[in-house]
C-alpha cells in the first residue's frame, strides 16, 4: 500500500520541485535527497610497488609441504578428508545418474541391487590413491595450473556432495527416478 502511494505521488507530481520521498515520508532533521549528485572516486596506490610486475601479484602462492603423518593428513583441518569425500561424491553422482539414465533405476534400487559393493571397493581404491600424494608430502596445489587447480576440485566436490544428497532426497520424495 505504501509503495503504491509513493509511486503514484512520484508519477503525478513529477513537475513538483519537492522530493516524493520527503513528501510521502517526512523525515525531520535529515537533508532532502537530491538526484543529481556528482560522485567521483579516485584511487591511489599506496607504497612503492611500481617495480614489481602485476603477474607476480596474481600468481598463486607456492604450495606448502604437507606433513607426511597420516594423523595430520586425515585430521579435521587436514587436506585429505574434504578432497576424498568430494572425489567420491563426484564419482557417485556421475555413476548414479549414468545408471539411472541407462537402466531406469533410482538411487535406492541401485544400492539394493549390489551398488553398495561397488561403492565400498571404489571408496577404498580412491581413498588410498588420494592419500599417496599426501603421505609423500606433496600439497594439494602442487600440480595446479590455470585451468586445473585445487580450488576447482574442492568446489566441484562440494557441488557433487550437494547433488548426490539432492538426488536421493528428490527420488525419495518423488517415489521414483528423477529422469
Amino acid at each position: 500500500m505504501a509503495a503504491s502511494v509513493v509511486m503514484q505521488s512520484a508519477l503525478t507530481s513529477s513537475l513538483n520541485k519537492t522530493s516524493y520521498t520527503t513528501a510521502a515520508f517526512p523525515l525531520n532533521g535529515l537533508p532532502p535527497l537530491h538526484r543529481n549528485v556528482n560522485l567521483q572516486v579516485k584511487c591511489k596506490a599506496q607504497g612503492d610497488d611500481k617495480d614489481e610486475p602485476l603477474l607476480s601479484k596474481l600468481s598463486p602462492p607456492p604450495s606448502q609441504k604437507v606433513s607426511p603423518k597420516l594423523f595430520d593428513v586425515m585430521s579435521f583441518a587436514g587436506p585429505a578428508p574434504e578432497r576424498i569425500n568430494g572425489r567420491l561424491a563426484m564419482i557417485g553422482f556421475v555413476s548414479a545418474m549414468a545408471v539411472e539414465i541407462t537402466k531406469g533405476q533410482d538411487l535406492f534400487t541401485q544400492i539394493g541391487n549390489g551398488g553398495y559393493q561397488w561403492f565400498l571397493w571404489t571408496s577404498i581404491l580412491f581413498s588410498m590413491a588420494s592419500l599417496v600424494p599426501f603421505i609423500k608430502g606433496v600439497g594439494p596445489g602442487a600440480k595446479s595450473n590455470r585451468f586445473w587447480n585445487a580450488d576447482a576440485e574442492v568446489w566441484n566436490g562440494r557441488a557433487a556432495m550437494i547433488g548426490l544428497v539432492a538426488l536421493a532426497a528428490t527420488e525419495f520424495l518423488k517415489g521414483g527416478t528423477l529422469v
